[in-house]
């Protein structure tokens, strides 16, 4: 999330933090006062319960679904899949619940167990709810999965009121960007899913082992006294006034627009506010950041 340090001091002030996770990071640091990590299977691996062989369903960003079956054998005898540690959970807090003479009814109407052993019967329970999800486990058996149902797609139909499309016009907002400040974007790379880096190289943009880097375009670089290659600390500046810092960054020459910069997502969320949203979705404001480009800071010297 954005505003690094404000994200890390307020996981710290919490009394319980609990990660599933399929590989040690760097967010193991980041805890609240007492920590668990919980190890689970990773989607490649081989999930084996009580009924065989398990399989998942992802849904990509046209709404196609289709399964996910992991075909190596997991690193440890011991793992648990997420649906395990999810299920296991929900009984030990029903167990705990009635340990307390307190009603567990709700926790106790859903059978846990069923879903830990076969993941069939947490597909047929998505089938009762989620249009287009019906027959579920046949659907999604299918060589090439199914695709959800979208009515302004399938049909020209929409949920409106009157049965159309309802077309808003907003007005474009400049940011302001005052001179010798340039409009930051954070964008991500080619070897990048999410904030999962798989390598330091970005085929896009021709960035190889490494990713503390700041784009800029080379006419930029020049009106503001910088060099290509040279070393900045990127300041943004909100109205609250926080000095927020991304560090010994390199500068790169880059045919970007003019008045604007780039910096790789999440490195670069440690300059954008908590406060520093859009309007409805919340969304933070990573595409429209001011910032200023000065040299890096020189370090102290180390006493010998």
């Amino acid at each position: 999330m954005s505003d690094t340090g404000a994200a890390e001091e307020g996981i710290a002030r919490c009394d319980l933090s609990v990660q599933v996770s399929t590989k040690l990071n760097r967010s193991h640091t980041i805890t609240g006062r007492e920590a668990l990590i919980l190890p689970c299977l990773g989607r490649t691996e081989i999930d084996r319960q009580a009924s065989g062989e398990q399989f998942v369903s992802v849904e990509d960003t046209v709404s196609a679904v289709h399964a996910s079956r992991g075909a190596v054998e997991p690193v440890g005898t011991n793992l648990l899949s997420e649906v395990a540690i999810v299920a296991r959970i929900a009984r030990a807090v029903a167990d705990a619940r009635r340990d307390r003479g307190a009603d567990a009814h709700d926790l106790d109407a859903v059978d846990w167990e069923a879903f830990e052993r076969d993941y069939d019967v947490i597909r047929d329970h998505i089938a009762a709810v989620v249009p287009g999800c019906d027959d579920y486990n046949a659907k999604i058996r299918r060589e090439s999965g199914f695709v959800l149902p979208h009515g302004p797609r399938d049909s020209r139909t929409f949920p409106t009121s009157d049965g159309k499309a309802h077309l808003t016009v907003n007005a474009l907002e400049h940011v302001a960007c005052p001179p010798g400040r340039l409009l930051l974007q954070t964008v991500r790379a080619h070897d990048q899913f999410n904030t999962t880096i798989y390598s330091r190289n970005d085929r896009y943009r021709g960035i190889k082992g490494g990713r503390d880097v700041v784009f800029v375009h080379p006419d930029d670089v020049a009106e503001l006294g910088l060099r290509d290659g040279q070393q900045v600390d990127v300041h943004s500046e909100f109205e609250d006034g926080v000095d927020r810092v991304l560090p010994d960054v390199r500068v790169v020459a880059y045919p970007t627009a003019r008045g604007c910069a780039a910096a790789y997502f999440p490195e670069a969320n440690v300059l954008v506010p908590l406060g520093a949203v859009a309007e409805k979705s919340n969304t933070p404001v990573s595409k429209a950041v001011v910032v200023r480009l000065e040299p890096a800071a020189v370090p102290a010297p180390q006493p010998s």
